[in-house]
């Protein structure tokens, strides 16, 4: 028998509509119930809520409060985890997971895009395909996977596409890496593993902030201070910015300021092409360290990671950088 944890955190999976039509947190989480097992495939589900929120309420501390939790979980002898979450943020805490644990233990994470009211309510049927998928021996080595309607993502490239479709958790340019048939689960792609780091606390402070055409400074000066740890900048195509903002990023480079650069595009990687006024190749030069392969709030998890760690200059470019991490 395999014993997996469920781990609740709130969200659309554990909500409903109340009196007034408006969908809100149940008191009771309404999927947290005996009837969640698989026994017939030798699987037994233990339910434990630890936080009851919508995922917009979801910060980088309750995150690190899922990590610590997972790893007690491990030394308490559970074959894997099922972590349930709300879907805005999902892929941030999953790829935070991801960076912070092991990935030789199954760490799975779901959640719903119906209210377990609703006709068609994806919620149970979400849950008992992670613990499936978490109780699968072709899980161990994928880091932490996202599973949502019978389709397995990693952590690290998945992303929400799509405001209210249960089809909305979508992996650009690579697509999943397995999909589930009548909660069995099958794997036909392996991710390249990843540094994996241990910390205790994270940092505040680090900004995620979307380049438009016709950009200025003025966002840029707004976070020009002592406080601010680290800058990510969803740059247009490839890696570019507009020239009327180079002024103000140079200044938060001389700072000592971590300033990363992804794509804003859904698709592709940010890559240093162009050698114009504010193209890629001209901002790695000034001192950007561009990120490949992860969109905006990927990369901004990884930052406060990597700073959290306590790596800094070459060591915390080169883990930016890194494609594979």
């Amino acid at each position: 028998m395999k014993h997996i944890l469920a781990i609740h955190t709130g969200g659309t999976i554990s909500m409903s509509q109340d009196d007034s039509g408006e969908v809100v947190p149940n008191a009771q989480n309404p999927i947290a119930n005996p009837s969640a097992n698989l026994l017939d495939q030798g699987i037994s589900i233990t339910n434990e809520e630890i936080f009851n929120l919508p995922s917009p309420h979801m910060t980088p501390e309750t995150m690190l409060q899922v990590t610590k939790r997972i790893k007690k979980a491990r030394k308490e002898g559970y074959d894997g985890v099922v972590v349930t979450h709300g879907t805005d943020t999902l892929e941030e805490t999953a790829y935070f997971l991801d960076l912070t644990l092991s990935n030789d233990y199954p760490v799975v994470v779901t959640g719903a895009m119906r209210s377990s009211n609703e006709i068609g309510s994806d919620g149970l049927y979400n849950l008992l395909n992670a613990a499936a998928t978490a109780a699968s021996p072709q899980a161990v080595g994928k880091g932490v996977l996202v599973v949502m309607n019978d389709e397995i993502h990693t952590a690290r490239y998945v992303t929400k596409t799509h405001t209210t479709n249960v089809a909305t958790f979508r992996t650009p340019t690579f697509g999943p890496i397995g999909i589930i048939s009548k909660h069995h689960p099958a794997f036909y792609q392996e991710l390249i593993k990843g540094e994996v780091v241990d910390i205790d606390s994270v940092v505040d402070h680090v900004y995620l902030i979307k380049a438009y055409a016709g950009m200025d400074g003025t966002l840029f000066d707004a976070i020009d201070n002592d406080e601010t740890n680290g800058v990510v900048i969803e740059g247009l195509g490839a890696g570019n910015l507009p020239p009327a903002t180079l002024d103000s990023v140079k200044r938060l480079i001389d700072r000592k300021i971590p300033v990363i650069l992804v794509s804003r595009c859904i698709n592709g990687v940010a890559q240093d092409i162009y050698a114009y006024e504010g193209g890629g190749i001209e901002l790695e030069k000034m001192g950007l360290t561009i990120c490949h392969g992860l969109n905006g709030q990927k990369a901004r998890i990884k930052l406060i990671i990597g700073l959290s760690a306590h790596k800094s200059g070459d060591d915390l470019a080169h883990f930016m950088s890194n494609a594979i991490s």
